[in-house]
């Protein structure tokens, strides 16, 4: 919701950080580019879209992706589209309400 978006943006405005729009693969590349970085390093991510990003990516710079411990250990499906869905079924097992394996 746009709601959101100025929520998470205000956020950005307090930190020392570069904001673009965009394509997000073309403008990782075009910031690498700016600073002289010979790769981008980031941390893994179940996002639908992650493997696309990073396949665009390593067309043009290498990518290391680093691991990362899960909030949740659970096998079932998540919805990652929407936040609420996700933390739905998540918030039982973050915190320790369910077993988390088996």
């Amino acid at each position: 919701s746009l709601k959101r978006v100025v929520f998470i943006y205000e956020c950005l405005l307090e930190l020392p950080v570069v904001i673009r729009r965009g394509d997000v693969a073309a403008e990782l590349l075009t910031f690498a580019r700016e600073h002289g970085a010979g790769r981008i390093v980031t941390a893994e991510s179940p996002s639908p879209r992650f493997a696309a990003i990073c396949a665009a990516l390593e067309r043009e710079l290498a990518v290391e992706i680093l691991p990362v411990e899960p909030l949740i250990a659970y096998t079932g499906r998540l919805d990652l589209r929407r936040f609420a869905r996700y933390w739905q079924v998540a918030q039982r097992y973050a915190f320790g309400q369910l077993p988390l394996f088996g």
